[in-house]
């Protein structure tokens, strides 16, 4: 199986949840969420309601330790595993953030398995407030995605996957890597598998 790289999306894929779903429904903040969804950007809303979890006492080690309950089946632990000892390599392409995902990987003993993570900046300020940002800053510039760029309307204006998804595709045949299989529930990608 050398020669594979097998790029898996994160939230429902990796996790059987949306991890932005999971970390506000779990920290009972789902209300909040719901009322300010229409009002700005998902990774806007995300960033805002950290701000909103760490005013009302939220701390960095209660949303962490509500990503380690987050459900990963036993099975796509065993077959990362597998896959890797086999010689495959490992990317993550998701519109999460790179806290979640990090949290989650390190929890399950998975970080080493993954060669390269594509998802939006998390980390962790100076007053210890969890900060989701963008991965493309769109309030700048657009990132470069029209319907012609790839075939597909629906990127998100943070983060278009495909554009990213050609890039890995490119340096991986530049190093020789005969194929390229995608695990997700992304049509942005689908169309150019």
């Amino acid at each position: 199986m050398a020669g594979i790289v097998i790029l898996f999306d994160f939230d429902k894929t990796i996790i059987d949840h949306d991890s932005d779903n999971y970390v506000i429904d779990e920290l009972g903040f789902t209300q909040l969420f719901d009322e300010l969804l229409p009002t700005m950007p998902w990774n806007t809303l995300m960033d805002k309601m950290m701000l909103e979890l760490h005013s009302n006492g939220k701390t960095i080690e209660d949303i962490a330790n509500v990503l380690r309950r987050a459900p990963l089946d036993a099975n796509i632990i065993s077959a990362i595993k597998s896959a890797h000892a086999l010689g495959c390599e490992f990317k993550i392409l998701s519109d999460a953030n790179l806290f979640f995902i990090e949290t989650i990987l390190e929890h399950h003993g998975l970080s080493g398995y993954f060669s390269e993570i594509n998802t939006n900046p998390g980390f962790v300020d100076d007053q210890g407030r969890l900060r989701i940002f963008p991965y493309h800053d769109f309030t700048t510039a657009p990132h470069g995605c029209t319907t012609a760029c790839h075939g597909c309307p629906i990127c998100p204006p943070n983060m278009c996957k495909g554009i990213i998804f050609d890039r890995i595709k490119a340096e991986a045949y530049a190093d020789g890597k005969k194929r390229i299989i995608y695990l997700g529930d992304e049509r942005v990608i689908t169309a150019q598998v």
